[in-house]
């Protein structure tokens, strides 16, 4: 049943047996994994693709979730240019306030309060909201929902403007989310979020989007469906060129803001493309079967060959690749990450093991699969020592390719 309308949802791929993607292991503690159905499909009614099987929130967002949203210069850069276009457009009033529903480690907030502009975010994750106060932000450990929202009005008053950035999409309890800024938002205030276009996902087949966080894969008629069931309005749409395509939104109360030509114009568009229509999810699924089996004879071929392989970025979207493709510490020796709290660990599901990147050169494999490719311009410039040393790079989207 559909989590926006309650229609029927259609499956139209199934990924398997899957790990929480962000659940990275300690080496003696794999006995007790958690694995679910990854399966996605979508509502005959109102248009909205979904998982068809939901992950208790407890799981996946907690005290120890690994992920940081300011890991990568790029995207660093993007928040803070994120936070002083609200700052000159839509916090420009007496007393402004604004909300971030999952600020993680408070990268997109911390330009707010350097701006002395009153500010909140809501955050689930203790351990990220515990960096992000240490940046002078401003945050309530919780999961953000209706009741949470009128604790928030009657502490801090409504709020101009409510942010998220990948967060949205990972919300299946939607009506709760809608009412909740229903009850907090300014009545001329705005609802301003980005998360991936399942547009770009289809087209460029990023099948590695689809893992246990992201619930919802939004398109500009499904948004458009949902804000219109609550009360809200789509105003304003914007393309992102982050993390492989990406949709900024603006919703506001219905009739409050004049809708901007584009929303008009990529709702056409989606309707002349046909998107969503059953022939794209057919030749999705035709796509991502294709890239398994050329990455695993790949991958085989080399070892064959006796080359060495390793990985790069371990991300939750590789826990998909590596889990359905049967990717293991057999074909790809280890991955390296960043991430300090995700050294010494093991991949969800896989079990190989996670490095940091100085072990890329202890010594350069032949290969390396670089799962983080939302990055790879960013990545392939901090090693180019790995290229210039005979080493190349694994790419699997849109199709497999080596450079």
């Amino acid at each position: 049943m559909c989590r926006v309308c309650g229609g029927t949802v259609h499956e139209f791929f199934d990924f398997g047996r899957q790990p929480l993607s962000d659940a990275f292991l300690d080496p003696q503690g794999v006995e007790h994994e958690f694995f679910f159905r990854l399966a996605v499909g979508i509502c005959e009614s109102c248009t909205m693709t979904q998982l068809i099987d939901e992950v208790a929130r407890d799981r996946m967002f907690h005290e120890a979730y690994p992920y940081h949203s300011s890991g990568s210069v790029r995207m660093r850069r993007h928040f803070e240019d994120t936070a002083q276009r609200l700052l000159d457009t839509h916090l420009t009033g007496p007393d402004p306030f604004i909300v971030e529903v999952g600020c993680n480690d408070g990268v997109m907030l911390k330009t707010v309060s350097k701006a002395g502009v009153r500010h909140l975010g809501v955050e689930p994750s203790g351990g990220v909201a515990e960096l992000a106060r240490a940046q002078g932000v401003r945050v309530r450990v919780d999961f953000f929902e209706e009741s949470v929202a009128a604790d928030i009005v009657a502490r801090d008053g409504t709020a101009d403007v409510i942010y998220a950035a990948n967060t949205m999409c990972h919300i299946p309890y939607i009506g709760s989310i809608f009412r909740g800024v229903d009850a907090l938002l300014a009545p001329d205030g705005v609802l301003v979020f980005e998360d991936p276009y399942l547009g770009d996902i289809l087209q460029r087949n990023t099948f590695d989007q689809i893992y246990d966080e992201h619930f919802f894969f939004f398109t500009v008629r499904s948004v458009q469906n949902a804000a219109a069931r609550f009360g809200f309005e789509l105003v304003d749409v914007e393309r992102l060129p982050v993390h492989g395509g990406e949709l900024r939104y603006t919703i506001a109360r219905a009739g409050r803001r004049e809708p901007t030509p584009v929303v008009a114009e990529m709702v056409a568009d989606e309707r002349n493309r046909g998107l969503a229509a059953p022939s794209d999810f057919a030749d999705f699924a035709a796509s991502v079967n294709r890239i398994r089996d050329d990455l695993m004879n790949l991958l085989r071929g080399l070892r064959a060959e006796g080359k060495r392989v390793v990985g790069y970025g371990a991300t939750a979207k590789s826990a998909t690749v590596t889990n359905f493709c049967g990717i293991g510490p057999d074909l790809v020796s280890f991955v390296c990450d960043a991430t300090p709290a995700k050294n010494g660990r093991l991949m969800p599901g896989s079990h190989i093991p996670v490095r940091s990147p100085e072990a890329l050169a202890d010594p350069y494999p032949d290969y390396a699969v670089l799962f983080a490719w939302n990055h790879a311009e960013e990545i392939m410039e901090k090693e180019r020592a790995f290229r210039e040393a005979g080493g190349r790079w694994i790419l699997y989207v849109p199709e497999v390719h080596v450079v």
